[in-house]
């Protein structure tokens, strides 16, 4: 894998994701280099100051540098002192070079940080930025090249299916999928069991006030970066410092300025308040900082649904096709039916039923860091962040309320040790805790919605009933879908940084052990299926999905991520680098804790294979080389080119086969049973569904997965034509190859041959595999290409105003 250009002067430090370095010449006004200088490097913070010594073309280098702005002092014997000042990012490499001058001191010229392809985002801006929800991930989509997925369900309905994908914010970062991008929090991943961003019940992730400063790698990022093929979302927490700094705050967004909807009689009430408070203090000066920030959030949604519900003509079975009988073993369900209170539609069997509702969510965010310095070599520093979410609202036909909780914690912990000016070891540890509870049903609206005799198996009260022209029935109490997800992930990562002379090398290791439990329940109560009004007055049902009685399990998988890395920024010229890296990134195939992992090694099997392994490991050979050039052409820093290519690995983690291991026959059962005889509703056709192992749910899972990889490259060219304008434009392409892709249901008719070709859909015969019900699909046989022409302008006003506009053209 080669990272061509990303990897000049934005490089991996000690800290690997977490901190930043700088480099720098000290030179006399003639241009000859100032060996032995003495720079000092301060943090105006902490006042931690950093120490090292100009060689003998002038050059320094610190590396493991926590973000935060800094002063840069350069003293020689003969020459006065020279100071400036900089602001160290993390994961980016700042430069200084200082000119020292017998008589006056003269301040040094600083080249901006950059990074292969993205950006830095200050945390002030991500304070200020007037965001919606103030998720601090959504100022990502600034950068060039990121982009939020539209077609995203809304994470504030709780039917739509968005928990399953995690309920962070989907972006696509360089035309990757949503589920390949990496967020860190102190350099430690904060993915969740979805492989998606982190979020909460209502897709946000609050703590922008905790954030010092969150960087965004679009494209070709060094070897110290991995579990991603997609972008690098790296966030880092705010520290304590000598002065008590501290705020108060709440925000307040209502439907004052809100728009009424189309349906609404009246504007439905919206309320939002968001409210917290933070602070951070020293406990020792110099030594021992805190910071901690609470952040509350109070919403109220008024909601309204619309739905399509029986007329009062056709509940007496008078249909505009013709009378029918009401079947009496349907009757006492259109009870779950509201009559219309709006038009009806015509032919006249259906009308409008609309009704308003509140969606109330309620969430508290903290977050604490702990800092400390034992001496000029070890410091140490901790964070813990606990956030829990839940929300209720009403379902489709008012029946009953829905509800979904999230929980996460996160804890980290750093220690950095410096061995001297050219060698510092930094070693981090992580536990990722992330809890989503799906589904949930915690009172009744109607009260037959808790009524046991309307079950379609004994002792569970009415399940789901979906009619061609009606707004579906999602059945009582109990009758949802239930997904619950408990991920933990421990982490831990081990990084050298040693410079030696125009070198600056980089060694790390690092491994992650995942543990995912799951609980899943599909359609518990089951669900009939009716083609249209008439058939489910006259009781003709025409399918059931059904979760059998006694085969609902949870799954534990299991699975170990390690890798290892070397990373060389080479400054082969002082306005030319080199960035050569190269990266070795595996995973043990997923493995459930009780052998309850099941998969069709052919699709046309009977009977599914049964334990490990569940695919032969594609991983074993993971290796990704990353080269990247950095050219300062005039020496001035008013221009930067930069190019790089690398390889990226998609690792095959447990989000790929969470659902399918879930719903897999024999250890769970979902009977489908299709064409059902008339009067099999609502108990009959149950027990056809046990009955009959044709209508299981298979699972099939390709056994010899081809390696899954991405390819990048960019080229890119910066000016900075004045101190307060930088441009950028830049192209940037990749490949995916065998990535994953799903079929919800493979089990088909297989078209015939005709002489006008295939005829699409095939009108009868027999499936692909008669042997079982629906079967559900993965493979890794898709492809991908992505090319842009990236844009980007960044300005800055001496009165404190800043801009930026990105522009990207892609396809």
């Amino acid at each position: 894998m080669l990272a061509f250009g990303v990897l000049l002067l934005f490089s991996p430090w000690t800290r690997a994701q977490v901190a930043g370095g700088l480099h720098g010449t000290s030179r006399d006004p003639s241009g000859a280099p100032v060996s032995n200088a003495h720079i000092s490097i301060k943090n105006l913070t902490t006042n931690n100051t950093t120490s090292v010594t100009s060689d003998a073309r002038g050059f320094y280098s610190a590396s493991d540098l926590p973000p935060g702005n800094y002063s840069v002092t350069a003293s020689m014997t003969g020459f006065s002192n020279v100071t400036s000042t900089t602001a160290i990012t993390s994961g980016n490499l700042s430069v200084v070079n200082l000119t020292l001058q017998p008589a006056s001191n003269r301040p040094g010229h600083k080249t901006p940080a950059t990074s292969s392809m993205g950006g830095v985002v200050t945390s002030e801006t991500v304070r200020d930025m007037p965001v919606n929800g103030r998720d601090w991930t959504q100022a990502a989509t600034l950068q060039a090249g990121v982009s939020s997925v539209r077609t995203q369900p809304d994470a504030t309905n709780t039917s739509s299916g968005r928990g399953q994908r995690g309920f962070g914010a989907q972006i696509s970062v360089s035309g990757g999928r949503p589920q390949q991008n990496n967020y860190l929090l102190d350099g430690i991943t904060i993915n969740d069991y979805a492989n998606a961003g982190p979020g909460s019940v209502l897709g946000l992730d609050l703590g922008a006030d905790a954030v010092e400063e969150f960087s965004v790698v679009t494209s070709n990022y060094p070897a110290t970066y991995g579990r991603s093929s997609g972008g690098v979302i790296n966030a880092v927490t705010r520290s304590g410092s000598n002065a008590f700094h501290g705020t108060i705050y709440e925000f307040l967004r209502n439907s004052a300025l809100d728009a009424r909807n189309f349906f609404d009689v009246t504007k439905p009430p919206f309320r939002r308040n968001q409210f917290g408070a933070s602070a951070g203090a020293p406990i020792q000066k110099d030594r021992t900082f805190v910071f901690a920030n609470y952040e509350g959030l109070r919403q109220s949604l008024g909601t309204t649904q619309v739905d399509t519900v029986l007329s009062l003509a056709a509940r007496s079975g008078q249909l505009s096709s013709g009378n029918v009988t009401v079947d009496s073993r349907v009757l006492p369900y259109l009870a779950f039916y509201p009559l219309p209170n709006g038009r009806i539609l015509p032919p006249g069997d259906t009308g409008i039923f609309t009704f308003s509702g509140q969606q109330v969510t309620r969430e508290d965010y903290f977050t604490t860091r702990l800092d400390r310095k034992f001496s000029e070599h070890d410091n140490l520093s901790g964070t813990y962040v606990f956030d829990t979410a839940h929300t209720i609202q009403p379902d489709k036909l008012d029946t009953k309320l829905t509800g979904v909780q999230s929980r996460r914690q996160l804890f980290t912990l750093l220690e950095n040790h410096t061995f001297g000016s050219q060698l510092v070891n930094s070693f981090r540890l992580g536990f990722n805790r992330v809890v989503a509870l799906l589904g949930q049903t915690p009172g009744a609206i109607n009260p037959l919605a808790g009524d046991v005799s309307l079950g379609f198996l004994p002792g569970h009260t009415a399940g789901g009933i979906s009619v061609l022209e009606l707004t579906d029935f999602a059945g009582g109490l109990g009758a949802n879908s239930v997904f619950n997800f408990h991920w933990n992930s421990i982490q831990a990562y081990d990084d050298i940084a040693l410079t030696r002379g125009y070198h600056s090398l980089r060694f790390g290791v690092s491994v992650e052990r995942i543990r995912n439990n799951t609980l899943a329940e599909s359609n518990p109560n089951g669900v009939f299926t009716f083609k249209s009004i008439s058939d489910f007055l006259t009781n003709r049902p025409y399918s059931l999905d059904i979760g059998l009685p006694g085969t609902i399990s949870p799954r534990g998988l299991r699975q170990t991520v390690a890798a290892a890395y070397a990373q060389d920024d080479f400054r082969w010229y002082r306005n030319f680098t080199v960035n050569l890296g190269i990266r070795y990134e595996m995973a043990t195939v997923p493995s459930d804790a009780h052998g309850r992992l099941a998969t069709l090694r052919r699709m046309t099997d009977p009977l599914p294979h049964l334990g490990d392994p569940y695919f032969s490991n594609p991983t074993l050979r993971n290796f990704e080389p990353r080269l990247g050039l950095a050219w300062d052409p005039l020496g001035n820093g008013k221009v930067a080119i930069r190019s790089g290519f690398g390889m990226f690995d998609v690792l095959p983690l447990p989000y790929e086969f969470e659902l399918l291991s879930l719903f897999a026959t024999p250890f769970f059962q979902l009977g489908t049973p299709t064409n059902l005889p008339a009067n099999s509703f609502p108990l009959t056709a149950v027990s056809l569904a046990s009955a009959n192992p044709r209508t299981l749910r298979n699972v099939y899972v390709q056994p010899d997965p081809s390696r899954n990889y991405v390819m990048q490259w960019n080229l890119n060219v910066e000016l900075d034509p004045t101190k307060n304008l930088t441009a950028l434009v830049g192209y940037v392409g990749s490949r995916g190859v065998h990535q994953p892709f799903r079929v919800d249901d493979g089990n088909i008719v297989l078209p015939q041959l005709t002489p006008a070709g295939y005829l699409w859909p095939a009108t009868g015969g027999q499936k692909l595999n008669p042997n079982v019900g629906r079967l559900d699909i993965l493979m890794w046989r898709g492809d991908s290409n992505y090319d842009a022409l990236q844009l980007q302008l960044k300005g800055r006003t001496t009165h404190g105003v800043q801009a930026q506009a990105s522009y990207t053209w892609a396809k």
